[in-house]
């Protein structure tokens, strides 16, 4: 099946907006081929504040509506004892919200921008989306990620070559409780790094420990701005360290 195809099954849609690059194209698509759209972004502890400011300005940039729905997830003990269901929980909240916007908008399809390069065994939020009957047309139409991005960059999307972006709270290892200086120390982190010019990173909670993640040909800029890293990271954690181990998509 095509996209066009679906769309003409589906022709009035909610889509699950992170502004990454699966739901960027997905909503791109939709602008062209559904009768109607309106894109529902989750904003919550979880999410970097930049996301919202990008997922806007491309919303913009789309001439699609969004819809921006606050979460707190500090009133759900059961996320935040981050168990190894923590994703499916807390995806049951956000799409639970979203469809109940959605109807409220007169839209009841909601759509995701799951790929058809995700691994279902690897991915929780899965089981929530199936049991709240979302769809996945990326997948659906058999688009992986390489396709997704190669289609992109020939729509002239700027979020082509974007880096895949987990929800901060993936910084925290599994049972350990999440809380809102955890989150926020994450974010305040990896602004920094981001603000330095690293891409594609991750900075992971290890106790008190920050542990740096990024591609193998950021090491040396790693150890080039080593004294400014370790003098902010610092602020927020005992000790730095660098994972070895090239981070990679």
């Amino acid at each position: 099946m095509e996209l066009k195809d679906f769309f003409k099954l589906h022709p009035r849609v909610a889509i699950a907006f992170s502004g990454g690059v699966d739901s960027t194209y997905l909503l791109y698509e939709a602008t062209r081929h559904a009768e109607k759209v309106r894109a529902y972004f989750v904003k919550s502890a979880f999410q970097p504040r930049f996301e919202l400011e990008e997922a806007r300005k491309l919303a913009k940039m789309l001439g699609v509506d969004l819809t921006v729905i606050e979460v707190d997830v500090f009133e759900s003990p059961e996320v935040l004892a981050n168990s190894p269901d923590r994703c499916y929980l807390c995806k049951k909240v956000n799409f639970s919200r979203i469809l109940e916007q959605a109807k409220k908008d007169g839209l009841d399809v909601l759509l995701d921008g799951t790929n058809a390069s995700d691994d279902a065994a690897d991915r929780p939020g899965m089981r929530a989306m199936n049991e709240l009957s979302v769809l996945s047309p990326l997948r659906e139409c058999d688009l992986t990620k390489e396709e997704i991005r190669r289609r992109s960059k020939e729509a002239g999307l700027p979020t082509w070559d974007k880096p895949a972006y987990a929800c901060l709270a993936t910084r925290i290892p599994t049972n350990e409780i999440i809380t809102k200086e955890k989150l926020q120390n994450t974010e305040a982190a990896e602004g920094f790094l981001f603000s330095l010019g690293f891409t594609d990173f991750r900075v992971r909670l290890n106790g008190t420990t920050a542990k740096i993640q990024v591609p193998a040909d950021q090491f040396a800029k790693i150890i080039e701005k080593r004294k400014e890293i370790l003098q902010e990271l610092k602020k927020y954690y005992t000790a730095v360290t660098l994972d070895l181990e090239a981070r990679h998509e």
